[in-house]
């Protein structure tokens, strides 16, 4: 896996190489604004993930998942702040997210 300094590194290389939907956390999916695309834990792998860590403030904290439909046809991001800021999910979800967090 690639490594990267920031967030805004990390998108652009995951874009560059084909996971393009943007994807937001929903209680129980992920779901992208756009397309209308919802992938349930069970619809969806992480195929790979990066934890950046806020050095001067923890605000800045974050995980960046690529993830692909289990159908292929869908690869996209989803970027998650964790600790405080994180957004409650359904456990099925945050069991998913947490093993590659």
């Amino acid at each position: 896996m690639p490594a990267y300094d920031t967030v805004t590194e990390a998108l652009s290389d995951l874009k560059a190489r084909g996971f393009t939907t943007d994807f937001n956390l929903a209680f129980d999916a992920i779901h992208c604004r756009n397309s209308g695309i919802r992938l349930s834990p069970s619809d969806f792998e992480i195929v790979e993930h990066y934890r950046f860590e806020g050095n001067t403030d923890p605000s800045d904290e974050a995980v960046v998942y690529a993830v692909e439909s289990k159908d292929g046809r869908t690869r996209g991001v989803l970027v998650s702040a964790y600790g405080i800021y994180s957004e409650p999910v359904d456990d099925a979800l945050l069991a998913k997210l947490k093993m590659h967090g």
